[in-house]
């Protein structure tokens, strides 16, 4: 098969996932900022999505894409270095601004798959994947529904290690994205000398206000569940209630709804 035999058709299907991945972040990025200003909008978002039918596949479409891009990525790899030693793609000249990442795009996306990893413990696996299993996640002893949010980003951010993975691994999807926007342009055609120039300054753009949005969530966050912010709000705490009252309603094994609210602070001393 054209995609999978030749050099050309593998690069064609590194670009078509990256910019499926690229939009993907770039959503995510202003999911997250829906967090910043408006924390209770944030979990009404994280309940929509949930377990819901679309949700999944999307998740499961998603995985697809990183698991298809991650084995094409290592597969052009190890054939480019076969074929020419240390270089990673198959490209006659590379600006000397873009020379490290370049060479470095299979280290810079092994820290973003590394810093992903993380990322999902600390979410996925406690929300989407809690809500698919029917279960609360039991964190401190105390039962927190999976729809909450912003309790999670409490119990991340109050670690004082979360921002600092967060910033690194942000700083490796910048130098991985910036690369990567023009180059998957360049592997579907668009090379010549106009179009190449446009897409790497619309590309350095695009990048660096998505990474400069996350690292600010990721600042805010931190300074806000150090403040204990996202336990302490009047109407987020009354939307945990109603989290576990849903909950308890599906039979899902959750604290009773009845007791005091502040069973559901959760903060990390």
């Amino acid at each position: 098969m054209w995609l999978t035999c030749s050099s050309i058709g593998r690069k064609l299907v590194m670009a078509v996932t990256g910019v499926c991945l690229v939009l993907f972040v770039t959503f995510h990025c202003l999911m997250n900022g829906v967090a910043l200003f408006w924390p209770e909008a944030y979990n009404d978002v994280c309940a929509f999505l949930g377990a819901n039918w679309y949700a999944l596949i999307a998740s499961i479409g998603l995985a697809a894409l990183f698991i298809i891009h991650i084995i094409y990525a290592v597969w052009l790899t190890l054939q480019n270095r076969k074929a020419r030693g240390s270089s990673r793609y198959a490209v006659t000249s590379r600006p000397v601004q873009v020379e490290w990442a370049s060479k470095n795009m299979l280290v810079l996306g092994i820290v973003v798959v590394a810093f992903l990893v993380v990322h999902l413990i600390q979410f996925w696996a406690k929300m989407q994947l809690a809500e698919i299993c029917e279960s609360c996640v039991v964190e401190g002893g105390e039962a927190i529904p999976p729809q909450a949010g912003t309790l999670f980003i409490q119990i991340a951010f109050s670690q004082i290690w979360t921002p600092i993975v967060y910033i690194i691994g942000f700083v490796a999807l910048w130098f991985h994205m910036n690369h990567g926007f023009w180059s998957m342009f360049q592997s579907a055609g668009w090379d010549n000398d106009v179009w190449i120039k446009r897409l790497k300054c619309i590309g350095c753009w695009w990048t660096s206000i998505v990474i400069a949005l996350f690292v600010a969530q990721a600042i805010v966050f931190t300074v806000q569940a150090r403040k204990g912010f996202y336990n302490d709000n009047e109407g987020l705490k009354q939307q945990y209630i109603e989290f576990r009252e849903e909950m308890n309603a599906k039979h899902v094994e959750c604290e009773p709804a009845s007791e005091s609210v502040e069973v559901l602070t959760i903060i990390n001393e």
